[in-house]
């Protein structure tokens, strides 16, 4: 007999359905139908498994440690997990930095070969002038010398057609300027915004809310923020497609920000501890909880649609 059915012959004998017992353990329905049919891989994590057989067994009167241990080849060992390298995470952490590094150090030598043109041709500029004081030669120019009058009939009519011909070039300057950067606006506007709606809003004292994100591109980046001085909060982020986790731990303002590539993924799950203390962004576009954020423990899935 496997622990699965073991657990259900239990709770049969004390008489208790799945939905009284799903009330009792806070343990949602269809985990505690994939314990009793042994189909362990369904539940989130090697840590949950353990976590909810041992909740389970507790709720039908079966000692829990003489359970784990009589079943121990059987049921996950969550020391395993604990030890997960999330490369994704040090990865992009990585290349941002050198990124960074290379960036400016790049622009070193350019700034270094202007400052040496400028200071090349102000000591040229100086010489030169010094030279035509010395010599007295430094000319000096009346406008009103370049001015030639043919007829002094045509002085009062020349200058306004002169001026006017100069306004209208100087509008139709102006009118392409505004043209140029009307267009700059539209190209700007025709960029759209990542949207993130709700799918299906939780309920309960640990709401379990879907979400949809729209409009994300082919690169997704997920950047978790601390929001609270002082205050830490058990996070879990999982690529539920790969049944790969992303992060796994305790989360403060030591360790923020933290950002997560989650490219070609099509659904993450975040199992939030203490969501006040938790800011989600998704390609820079804030995540606001559809269940309000003074509820302290929050899942959410979040389901990525990459097409623009």
């Amino acid at each position: 007999m496997d622990v699965g059915a073991k657990l259900k012959e239990a709770r049969l004998a004390s008489g208790l359905s799945l939905d009284s017992l799903q009330e009792t353990t806070k343990i949602q329905k269809r985990y505690l139908v994939a314990i009793e049919e042994g189909n362990l891989h369904i539940l989130p994590g090697k840590f949950y498994a353990r976590a909810f057989i041992k909740e389970y067994a507790n709720a039908v009167g079966v000692d829990s440690s003489e359970l784990l241990e009589e079943y121990k080849e059987e049921i996950p060992n969550s020391s395993t997990e604990e030890n997960v390298q999330y490369t994704r995470i040090q990865r992009t952490r990585k290349a941002n930095n050198a990124e960074k590094g290379s960036g400016f150090a790049s622009f070193i030598p350019s700034i270094i070969v202007v400052l040496l043109i400028i200071g090349i041709l102000f000591v040229a500029w100086w010489f030169i002038r010094a030279n035509m004081t010395e010599e007295g030669n430094v000319p000096v120019e009346d406008p009103q010398d370049n001015v030639i009058i043919t007829n002094p009939n045509d002085i009062g009519s020349g200058a306004p057609e002169a001026d006017q011909n100069q306004d209208e070039e100087d509008g139709s300057n102006q009118g392409d300027s505004e043209e140029e950067g009307n267009t700059d606006e539209s190209e700007e506007e025709g960029q759209p915004e990542v949207e993130i709606s709700v799918v299906e809003e939780g309920t309960g004292s640990t709401p379990e809310s879907t979400l949809e994100v729209s409009n994300a591109g082919d690169e997704i980046i997920i950047t978790l923020e601390s929001t609270e001085v002082g205050r830490n909060t058990w996070l879990e982020v999982r690529d539920v497609d790969n049944n790969a986790a992303l992060y796994n731990g305790s989360f403060d303002e030591g360790a923020s920000p933290v950002e997560i590539d989650a490219s070609g993924t099509e659904t993450v799950y975040f199992n939030i501890g203490y969501a006040p203390a938790l800011r989600i962004l998704i390609n820079g576009v804030e995540l606001e909880y559809p269940v309000e954020a003074t509820t302290v423990h929050q899942k959410l899935y979040l389901n990525i649609n990459e097409t623009e």
